[in-house]
């Protein structure tokens, strides 16, 4: 009996131990996106009225938190059933944040038309901040999914507990990490402020710093969010699709070689992918959106 429970610890402890290992790997894999998810997320936040931030940050982060537990059983159950769906899945998923680049870059032209005078824009209503937080909970579903498949590689062969513990740790990690960060980025300028009403003259001049960094951060933020959509997008494309991935490294190979901008240069052609896709994807849609207004204007 003291046998059988000394084995079953021993299970369970080298159980963990791989499973903090991979962890560890699958971390390192994924920084990039995870990157890319705190630019898109606190871009999509940028903007609410201050008194809201914290519950707008709250509401996208359990919203994250259920497309984990949708994924995570959904990634082990793909794995093990259909494993040839994965890559489709994730196609659809980077042709859709390729597509959110676009429609914003063209809804963000138009308004800049109609309102080139209008810099400040208004404090969000309530139907707005529900639409950014519908939003940011459907893009960070898509970079969850290729987080977790990503994540799905890494531990592919292992044991099923190994593969559920590691999922499960990246998932948790990824969601405290990545709110966590744009919580604290929101409420900065709430910092700055406080700093910069105390007595003592260094936190005022930190203060009133952390205060005129905070809107260009934000606004930087905005851009790098927008950029992330075709980055990743396009990186999920062109590894979905072999010739367009051949493509890109022969271009890349031409113009940079194996030398140290090998790297920049395939990170902009996987950009320019995203945007080119993101741009037939948007010209498709407006195109069937016009044709089914018109069908409906004649019907009527």
């Amino acid at each position: 009996m003291a046998g059988s429970l000394l084995l079953l610890l021993d299970d369970i402890a080298s159980t963990l131990d791989d499973v903090a290992t991979m962890t560890k790997v699958a971390v390192g894999k994924t920084a990039g996106v995870i990157g890319d998810d705190l630019a898109l997320n606190a871009k999509q936040i940028a903007g609410v009225a201050p008194d809201v931030e914290l519950a707008v940050v709250a509401a996208v982060a359990r919203g994250s938190a259920v497309n984990k537990l949708i994924l995570v059983p959904v990634a082990l159950v793909l794995a093990r059933v259909a494993p040839w769906a994965v890559e489709p899945l994730l196609l659809v998923g980077g042709l859709f944040l390729c597509y959110e680049g676009v429609e914003k870059l063209f809804h963000g032209l138009v308004h800049h038309r109609r309102h080139p005078a209008d810099e400040s824009a208004a404090p969000p209503t309530a139907i707005d901040r529900k639409a950014r937080i519908n939003g940011a909970i459907r893009t960070d579903f898509i970079l969850s999914a290729e987080i977790i498949v990503i994540t799905l590689g890494v531990v592919a062969g292992m044991p099923w507990t190994v593969q559920f513990g590691v999922l499960a740790a990246v998932a948790v990690a990824m969601t405290v990490i990545v709110y966590g960060a744009v919580a604290a980025i929101v409420k900065l300028d709430d910092l700055g402020l406080r700093l910069a009403a105390s007595r003592r003259g260094w936190a005022r001049s930190l203060g009133a710093a952390i205060v005129a960094a905070a809107p260009v951060l934000l606004r930087c933020l905005s851009v790098a969010g927008t950029a992330a959509m075709f980055l990743v997008g396009g990186g999920i494309v062109a590894h979905a699709v072999p010739a367009l991935h051949h493509l890109l490294g022969d271009l890349a190979g031409r113009l940079a070689g194996d030398g140290p901008w090998r790297a920049l240069v395939d990170w902009l052609g996987g950009g320019a992918a995203g945007l080119g896709a993101g741009a037939a994807a948007f010209a498709l849609v407006s195109a069937v959106r016009g044709a089914w207004r018109l069908r409906r204007g004649t019907e009527a």
